[in-house]
């Protein structure tokens, strides 16, 4: 089947919401995404046929952009999807003429950090008990920093 990328649509939000709470140890809301899409970030949704595959949310900011939410089907993890969703934003970025994308991973989530690293992102900081954890505590978030350069592809 055809991998199809397409901007993430108020129909689709049951479906993402259900992917993010299977994902994510303290997951956005619905309301989260429905307030996502109305405030006009830019949102699409990965798909193979009618299976949701993975998504992405981020806020266009002044020269910079702000990658809020990625993520992927555990199943479909591992074969080039967040690769082409990051793909896309570095267009995106581009075409707002945004040389700097920024984003906070979890700290203990290694895979989303080796992901960012291979790409070019770098850290620059720490957020101290930024996320929640299901247990109750907090965990600390890395901030990074990729630098979008417009002769040059993403890794």
């Amino acid at each position: 089947m055809t991998v199809l990328l397409r901007r993430l649509r108020e129909t689709d939000l049951d479906r993402v919401a259900a992917l993010e709470a299977r994902c994510h140890e303290s997951p956005w809301t619905r309301g989260q995404f429905a307030d996502s899409l109305a405030a006009g970030h830019l949102a699409w949704v990965l798909e193979d046929g009618r299976r949701l595959l993975g998504y992405l949310v981020a806020m266009v900011g002044v020269d910079e952009m702000h990658l809020l939410d990625i993520t992927i089907d555990p199943a479909r993890r591992g074969q080039g999807h967040a690769r082409r969703l990051l793909t896309e934003l570095a267009d995106a970025c581009r075409a707002a003429r945004a040389p700097l994308l920024w984003l906070e991973v979890r700290e203990g989530n290694a895979a989303a950090r080796r992901l960012y690293e291979a790409w070019g992102f770098e850290p620059l900081g720490r957020r101290k008990g930024y996320y929640a954890r299901a247990d109750g505590g907090r965990e600390d978030a890395l901030v990074m920093r990729w630098v979008v350069r417009a002769d040059e592809e993403a890794a």
